[in-house]
């Protein structure tokens, strides 16, 4: 079964109107505008293509530039196929737009993620000086599939003198569909037995 963007936001367009998800009320973003839920479905349709692939994926993010919203780059996490267990989508995204760049610093940036970012990932937005990190599902919504070091982004900026402005979850309810895809699912267990 091949999955496009529309098809997939489709789909999930239609869970965006309930007022409930996985059993919890729907959580509101502080300042969040519509051009962020807007990115946040694309970056979600982008991390839907690989569910027809041979590496299905539910995190993937998105960096853009904070005042034009020009794409800068774009990735999935890539642990597996790369053998790195810091390939994740964040840290990945954030090394390729650094490479891009030629510098250390994404000052001018924002990061979208399908989900909210690990501690690894959140210190390495933090490092790299972006200037906001908007994502989907929680990392408590992430964690009922795979493994999670469960401490909120929002936490680990809040202990740093670094600033990033955190906003999420931003269509939550599209980006949970990424990880309860069965085709993901099936990912997962396999993740399980490794």
């Amino acid at each position: 079964m091949n999955i496009n963007r529309r098809s997939f936001l489709v789909q999930a367009g239609a869970a965006s109107f309930s007022t409930r998800i996985l059993g919890t009320h729907a959580m509101a973003a502080e300042g969040v505008s519509a051009v962020d839920r807007e990115r946040m479905r694309s970056v979600a349709a982008f991390t839907a293509e690989t569910l027809s692939t041979d590496h299905p994926m539910a995190f993937g993010a998105d960096i853009v530039n904070t005042a034009t919203g020009e794409r800068l780059m774009r990735a999935v996490n890539r642990v597996g196929p790369d053998h790195d267990p810091s390939a994740h989508a964040e840290t990945l995204t954030i090394r390729l737009a650094c490479a891009k760049l030629g510098s250390g610093s994404l000052k001018g940036y924002t990061l979208y993620s399908t989900c909210e970012p690990c501690a690894m990932c959140m210190a390495c937005a933090l490092w790299s000086g972006l200037d906001r990190l908007v994502f989907g599902a929680t990392i408590a919504d992430a964690g009922r599939f795979v493994s999670q070091i469960r401490i909120p982004a929002k936490e680990v900026a809040r202990r740093t003198d670094l600033q990033c402005m955190v906003a999420g979850p931003v269509e939550r309810e599209v980006c949970v569909k990424l990880f309860t895809d069965p085709r993901m699912q099936k990912t997962f267990a396999m993740w399980k037995k490794h």
